[in-house]
């Protein structure tokens, strides 16, 4: 996808003066559109932060949506995009940490994504919240999430933990239909589902429902059916959790949020305080 959309923009590619979302907007739009596999294409300037520690630049969350003319077909795709008002480029290093930009921005998760049916462990008015997104079967989360989890349900006052279903349908299909089974029990009260749901032992490629299913209740002694994964309660959870992921960027597994912000190195939970 990117393939097709990309045109290669210097890195002192010319923006202006003062720069805008009207202006990024319209410059990317002009250079996309010289692309001859595109017939037509919109850009929308979604969001704007500070890149922390360099004050005179910006990054610019943009959405391009356009239209393919050989495979007669729409795309759409998120970016982000940086510039200081001057210049405007994909990439950006600072040259004396090594640094990349892309690595000190993020969109920011807002009160309102902290929902009740997200909520696995501790007081929803706890002093941080923490909220991750994983697929039960990449094979870092299979270590990772389970100790962070155990690590602060520990302490319900101090961590609430918020949890959203981003199966890798690509690399793991059988992960999709495994967090069906998940939020099926959730709903029905089982408690610990996400922690039990890492024991699952199963080919990530697998794509025998009926395997899948057996066994997820082996290792949960439960008795979800094949029918119980199509229920509209069980869809409309794992879209709004999809969704989200998909509004933030989250483009990998795991991704964690600590009080509102992307942490990237995945241990701000273990120097709280």
């Amino acid at each position: 996808m990117l393939k097709l959309l990309a045109i290669t923009l210097t890195l002192s590619s010319l923006l202006g003066a003062d720069a805008s979302s009207e202006k990024v907007e319209k410059f990317l739009k002009d250079t996309f559109a010289a692309n001859p596999n595109i017939k037509s294409i919109n850009v929308k300037v979604t969001n704007v932060t500070e890149v922390k520690g360099y004050e005179d630049w910006n990054a610019y969350y943009v959405e391009l949506d356009a239209m393919l003319k050989k495979e007669k077909r729409q795309v759409v795709q998120k970016m982000v995009w940086f510039s200081d008002g001057n210049f405007v480029t994909k990439e950006l290093f600072d040259l004396n940490s090594g640094k990349n930009m892309s690595d000190l921005v993020s969109l920011p998760f807002k009160s309102e994504h902290y929902k009740k049916e997200n909520l696995i462990y501790g007081n929803p008015n706890a002093k941080h919240k923490v909220a991750i997104f994983s697929d039960p079967l990449c094979p870092f989360c299979r270590t990772f999430v389970p100790e962070a989890i155990e690590y602060m349900k520990k302490e319900p006052n101090k961590f609430a933990i918020y949890y959203y279903h981003f199966p890798l349908d690509s690399l793991h299909p059988a992960a999709v239909e495994l967090v069906k089974a998940a939020i099926a029990l959730e709903l029905q009260g089982k408690k610990d589902v996400v922690l039990n749901l890492y024991k699952v032992q199963i080919d990530p490629k697998e794509k025998s429902n009926e395997k899948i299913l057996a066994e997820f209740n082996k290792v949960m002694n439960s008795n979800i059916k094949l029918s119980d994964l199509l229920s509209k309660e069980v869809s409309e959870h794992l879209k709004n959790d999809l969704e989200l992921a998909d509004a933030l960027m989250v483009n990998g597994t795991p991704t964690m949020f600590f009080d509102g912000v992307m942490d990237k190195t995945k241990n701000r939970y273990k120097e709280a305080k």
